[in-house]
């Protein structure tokens, strides 16, 4: 097969800070076109990084050009048109985190693309992360035996992105939707997927637009009007059908310390991410191991993955039922806080 054509849609930060430079680093594909509500950002951005078309719309994209697959990077609330666009057209469809800005709408996306056949891919580059993926591997080889609980946290002190991020409008969410969805799809995935039930949560805005000095901010795109209506703090409970349970927490500013944390505890062993490390017993004596996954770089690998899944037609690592499955996690979150009592998912 020659080079997978790709059609980028959205070209804002992270398709120039993440995604790009991981297409350079891939033989097996090659960006033909990329579209924009803003043109001149598209064109700007075609000019840049030398791709031969620039358009103002997906659909306009694919009534012009021969590709083979869309890379999703718009707002979230731009997901879902887009994506089932291109599933409409036939191309495979590789989605930024979060699939969409609500479970209905991505239950309409996973309609259009099984519908299609299509292969699909939530942008989630933990699950490519060389330490997650030793983890997973363990995991799979039965070494911690049965996950019954895991914790995750990700907070920032002073970390709220500007722009659109703040405007429910167009993000759908604050932190759970943006940074959360990291470390709970990563401690999900680590713990073998299992399917989730029943949630219970708070969300709350209780810092908002603090005009706290010396620090950096993620500068998003403004939003027309832009708001800042979302939580900028939330966390809860998750629990499975197979009786496990997952905490966790979620902040762009919080006054406490900045945290990225994910732990798991199985039955045979626990993990911890940050740096590796595996809990456990070697002849009846407790046992701290620390692995070196070695190196690799998660959105690489994550690109990687996706070209060669539409090159050879297998199963992505993140399809659209676990996608989906996700989105009810993150809905269910938004709901318990917002009628405060537990959902039944």
């Amino acid at each position: 097969m020659e080079k997978v054509r790709i059609g980028i849609v959205g070209a804002g930060n992270i398709a120039t800070n993440s995604h790009m430079p991981a297409y350079a680093a891939c033989d097996a594909a090659e960006i033909a076109a990329v579209a924009d509500i803003n043109l001149e950002r598209a064109q700007a951005f075609a000019k840049r990084f030398g791709i031969p078309h620039a358009y103002s719309s997906v659909e306009e994209m694919l009534a012009n050009e021969s590709i083979d697959a869309v890379d999703i990077c718009t707002w979230n609330c731009g997901h879902t048109p887009v994506a089932i666009a291109a599933a409409n057209a036939g191309k495979h469809v590789f989605c930024e985190k979060p699939l969409a800005d609500s479970l209905e709408n991505a239950l309409a996306v996973k309609a259009a693309v099984e519908k299609a056949g299509v292969r699909f891919l939530l942008g989630v580059p933990s699950r490519f992360n060389p330490a997650n993926a030793l983890a997973r591997e363990l995991l799979d080889k039965g070494e911690l035996g049965e996950i019954y609980y895991a914790k995750t946290s990700y907070l920032r002190r002073r970390g709220t992105p500007t722009g659109w991020f703040t405007d429910k409008r167009a993000s759908g969410g604050g932190p759970i939707l943006d940074i959360g969805v990291h470390r709970i799809d990563a401690a999900w995935y680590l713990m073998g997927n299992p399917k989730p039930v029943r949630v219970s949560a708070a969300v709350s805005n209780r810092l908002g637009e603090f005009e706290t000095l010396g620090i950096q901010r993620w500068q998003g795109t403004p939003y027309p009007d832009n708001r800042n209506d979302t939580e900028d703090f939330g966390a809860g409970v998750i629990h499975f059908e197979n009786g496990a349970m997952l905490a966790f927490e979620a902040a762009w500013a919080i006054n406490g310390p900045d945290l990225q944390s994910t732990q798991l505890f199985g039955t045979k062993g626990g993990i911890t991410l940050d740096p590796l490390t595996v809990y456990g017993e070697r002849n009846h004596y407790l046992s701290d191991d620390q692995l070196n996954p070695g190196p690799g770089e998660r959105f690489k690998l994550e690109i990687a993955h996706f070209v060669e899944c539409v090159r050879t037609g297998a199963e992505t690592r993140f399809p659209i039922e676990q996608a989906c499955q996700l989105q009810q996690m993150l809905q269910g979150i938004y709901d318990s806080a917002r009628l405060g009592r537990e959902i039944i998912l």
